[in-house]
């Protein structure tokens, strides 16, 4: 969500930049794919920096069930194998 709103607040401020003239209009009537491109590659290095405690945060919380999941499935070979060494 964060990153949708990145995207569109930088949508914004390059369509004014634009309007002013700031920035280049595009080529033909290309503006709104102009602007819409430019505000994608504006948006992900920004995204990439702000976004970066939530990132770490969700890898964490990825990796902590990973883990479990391991756990889990490891117990269940185990057990499978003890279950098996028994028979």
């Amino acid at each position: 969500m964060a990153r949708i709103a990145i995207f569109l607040g930088c949508m914004v401020v390059i369509a004014a930049l634009v309007r002013v003239g700031l920035l280049p209009r595009g080529i033909g009537g290309s503006n709104p794919i102009w602007v819409v491109l430019l505000a994608l590659v504006v948006s992900a290095p920004i995204s990439f920096v702000v976004l970066r405690k939530q990132r770490d945060e969700m890898s964490f919380k990825l990796s902590g069930r990973l883990d479990r999941t391991r756990a889990k499935v490891g117990a269940k070979i185990e057990a499978n194998r003890a279950q098996e060494d028994g028979e």
